[in-house]
């Protein structure tokens, strides 16, 4: 019977000198952005997950699945807040798994493990953006997270953000 382990992603200070779980994770975001056709996306380095992922406030937290101890899948999340419950939520930036380890329950036991955290920090919801296109949205469906029909997602990229910096306070 195949062992799945899901455990907290290790990150150390770029230069550490000590091994860590970036490397891993880049590898599996590039093959997230190749699942969700956009392989070219991804300009994040290793050493840019960890430093967002370790100091006195890291940006992010991940957890990986493994298969028999090769690295099958992860969850990356962060905390964001809600102002109308006065309470945190955790914000699942990225959910994936191989496709050669699909059908072991390693997204449910993902996502399980995700909601555990959310408890455990008094988080009053779990929130999660869904391609309108990804066969996984019937997943979320089928473990109780439902489609936000009168909200629509919005973006400032970059150059946006520069743009608007310039305005006058």
């Amino acid at each position: 019977m195949p062992q799945v382990r899901i455990r907290p992603a290790t990150l150390r200070p770029p230069g550490a000198g000590a091994t860590d779980d970036a490397e891993t994770l880049l590898d599996l975001v590039k093959a997230l952005a190749l699942y969700e056709k956009e392989p070219a996306a991804v300009k994040a380095t290793a050493d840019d997950l960890r430093r967002a992922g370790t100091g006195p406030r890291p940006y992010f937290e991940a957890i990986v699945a493994e298969l028999d101890g090769r690295p099958a899948g992860f969850a990356l999340y962060f905390h964001n807040f809600s102002t109308w419950t006065g309470r945190p939520g955790l914000y699942l930036e990225d959910l994936f798994v191989h496709e050669w380890a699909r059908g072991h329950g390693i997204g449910r036991r993902l996502m399980a493990e995700c909601a555990r955290i959310a408890l455990a920090r008094g988080c009053g919801r779990l929130d999660l953006w869904v391609l309108h296109w990804n066969p996984t949205r019937e997943f979320y469906h089928r473990l109780g997270i439902e489609h936000m029909k009168d909200w629509l997602p919005y973006r400032a990229d970059a150059k946006g953000i520069e743009r608007l910096a310039q305005e006058k306070a």
